[in-house]
């Protein structure tokens, strides 16, 4: 069920730097502010730590079952949360191509995890994330493109601030 949702959302995602320059894309609107393709570059991170860790949670004995929480909340951008080091962007001039490449990687690594286990492993083991603690890993796999939901209008509004 996650699949398609996240899916739409990157597709939203991608359409909105349709058409811009790879210039484009990599100029920042102001100094303490990502670049369209920073923004690109945190959601592949992010992914990308995600899905490793929960692989590392699935295969600790450790790992606890515990309440499902209103990730839903993730959308609002009235909370601003400062991205962790592992998943901060770069700074690096990446071409939208090989971003889109890393992209389309990085979901693959996310569905291979999801595709293979159960339903109920998912619900009976969690991870820690920042603002909202323990988190069942099945609600990891949504959270993915609530995010990605999140910076799509962050990225909308880059690149109005750019053009």
């Amino acid at each position: 069920m996650y699949k398609k949702d996240n899916e739409k959302i990157r597709t939203e995602v991608l359409d909105a730097v349709d058409g811009l320059s790879d210039d484009q894309l990599n100029k920042k609107p102001a100094e303490d502010e990502w670049s369209p393709m920073e923004i690109l570059e945190h959601l592949n991170l992010m992914e990308t730590y995600i899905s490793k860790n929960i692989s590392r949670e699935l295969a600790s004995e450790r790992s606890e079952k515990v309440m499902k929480k209103p990730i839903q909340l993730t959308v609002s951008r009235m909370v601003k949360v400062d991205a962790p080091a592992p998943v901060a962007p770069s700074g690096e001039f990446i071409p939208l191509e090989e971003m889109k490449s890393r992209l389309v990687k990085s979901r693959l690594l996310l569905d291979s995890i999801y595709d293979g286990t159960t339903e109920d492993v998912l619900e009976n083991k969690s991870m820690k994330h920042p603002v909202f603690g323990q988190v069942p890993l099945i609600q990891w796999f949504p959270f993915i493109g609530l995010h990605e939901k999140r910076h799509l209008k962050q990225l909308e509004k880059t690149i109005e601030k750019i053009k």
